[in-house]
């Protein structure tokens, strides 16, 4: 039997990288070059990135887990790490292989990012630092967590892989502890694979820098030619010279992405505001939402239904993030917890597209399948 391959067809994607003549040009400029690997594009995406962001030092890396796996390991954090389940698994994953130990705390119920209360119930002596995870592009809670992390003498970590460009008072995410950021297709700026560590403590950018090349500092005064001679044990971590490349015009672009996402974000919210049972997201009052992903809430009984109705009218839907980590397979038997908002949102988030040249015309074909499917 033939499939009907009108269901199966894509209409509005999930998500759409921004990617231009202008990065064509730079990738062909680097490889035309012959540097391919870590190289003189690098330093200059780094010092674009640390500049835009506000901190003192960047530095590149592969991904985000590597920044937050290194983030740990330049702090020497062993012992316990507080963050929310309701995130990539990616996060506690770095927690994890850095030797450290999760501890998951709960969620607000309106932004989806840790409820600075029980993250204090969490907190004892064994405990190290404290993981925010920003969520969907909009900072979170930094003012009661910071302080929550400076009263306890803890590391503050910033998970910012879905917040580049978001702002908390007027200050970017990142800027506020050890910031994380990824570059993967999905976030709102891409070097297809990547990330970026922030700080501006020069010992933790220099051992970062070491950790991911393989614990080998560059000599000033070699004893010989293709003399390397490791510090410290590490990693190969590294981001391309090419992917740097693509990083450094990505970045000039950032902020009219984000503005693009920010207007797309504001005709949903028209629009599903007039159909009863979808939650849109929230703005907090001081923040910046730079919109990485669109998500609503509905009923977790109609969710399924919801979700198969949306595919089958072409929409590329995902769910960010069910099951939350701590229900995952690993991590339900090794850190077993109780998270009641954590494991309700999970149960009725709904990611919808969103990427910085979705047309008004598909915003609206989404939300109109979405009020004929909401019943």
């Amino acid at each position: 039997m033939q499939e009907n391959n009108s269901k199966m067809s894509c209409k509005v994607p999930l998500c759409k990288a921004d990617i231009g003549e202008e990065e064509l040009n730079a990738v062909r400029e680097v490889l035309a070059s012959g540097w391919l690997t870590h190289g003189p594009k690098n330093k200059e995406f780094e010092e674009a990135f640390a500049s835009y962001i506000g901190v003192k030092h960047a530095v590149s890396l592969n991904s985000c887990t590597a920044a937050l796996f290194l983030a740990l390991k330049a702090h020497n954090i062993t012992g316990e790490v507080i963050l929310p389940s309701f995130t990539f698994s990616a996060s506690a994953n770095a927690v994890v292989t850095a030797g450290a130990v999760p501890r998951f705390a709960d969620i607000d119920e309106e932004t989806y990012m840790l409820d600075p209360k029980s993250v204090e119930a969490l907190i004892t002596p064994k405990t190290e630092a404290i993981m925010v995870v920003h969520f969907g592009g909009q900072a979170g809670p930094i003012k009661e967590l910071k302080e929550l992390a400076d009263k306890h003498k803890l590391l503050f970590i910033e998970d910012s892989a879905e917040a580049i460009g978001a702002e908390y008072k007027g200050e970017k995410t990142g800027s506020f502890g050890v910031g994380c950021f990824s570059f993967f297709p999905t976030k709102n700026m891409t070097t297809g694979e990547g990330g970026m560590l922030t700080t501006n403590d020069k010992k933790i950018a220099e051992t970062v820098a070491l950790l991911s090349a393989h614990g080998i500092p560059k000599s000033v005064n070699p004893p010989h030619v293709g003399y390397r001679s490791a510090v410290m044990p590490g990693y190969n971590f590294r981001l391309s010279n090419i992917l740097a490349a693509l990083g450094t015009v990505q970045l000039k672009k950032l902020d009219a992405m984000n503005e693009k996402r920010r207007v797309a974000a504001a005709k949903y919210n028209n629009l599903l505001s007039a159909i009863p049972g979808v939650v849109t997201p929230v703005e907090k009052l001081g923040r910046k939402h730079v919109y990485q992903m669109y998500t609503v809430r509905v009923a977790k009984e109609k969710r399924n239904k919801f979700i198969l109705k949306l595919k089958d009218a072409g929409i590329e839907v995902s769910v960010h993030f069910n099951p939350p980590v701590h229900l995952q397979d690993y991590y339900k038997e090794k850190y077993p917890t109780n998270l009641p908002v954590t494991e309700k949102i999970a149960e009725e988030i709904v990611t919808l597209p969103m990427y910085p040249d979705i047309r008004e015309e598909d915003i609206a074909y989404v939300c109109d399948i979405i009020r004929e499917n909401i019943a």
